[in-house]
């Protein structure tokens, strides 16, 4: 898993300059994870680690420039996302 999340990380990286790195590994983190629980709670079967990782690359894509915007508009993510000693999601 950490060579999915690394890979992601860094993409986000190169599109948004606002994040560490640990503050976007856990970034990558929290959209996998969203995915996959709310791909599950949709009924459908598990497709993989290579398909999650699209998905959340084409989030990244689209959105990646403009997570940083999400902490102020959501305070409930605050913490996790602005802890920058926080190595993931899952220490």
């Amino acid at each position: 898993m950490n060579e999915y999340f690394d890979r992601l990380a860094e993409r986000l990286l190169e599109k948004n300059k606002h994040f560490s790195y640990n503050q976007a590994r856990t970034w990558v983190e929290l959209l996998w994870e969203d995915f996959e629980a709310t791909y599950a709670k949709a009924g459908y079967n598990y497709k993989g680690k290579d398909v999650t990782e699209r998905i959340v690359s084409e989030w990244i894509e689209r959105h990646g420039e403009s997570l940083h915007e999400f902490v102020a508009q959501n305070p409930k993510y605050k913490h996790i996302l602005n802890n920058d000693k926080n190595d993931s999601l899952h220490h």
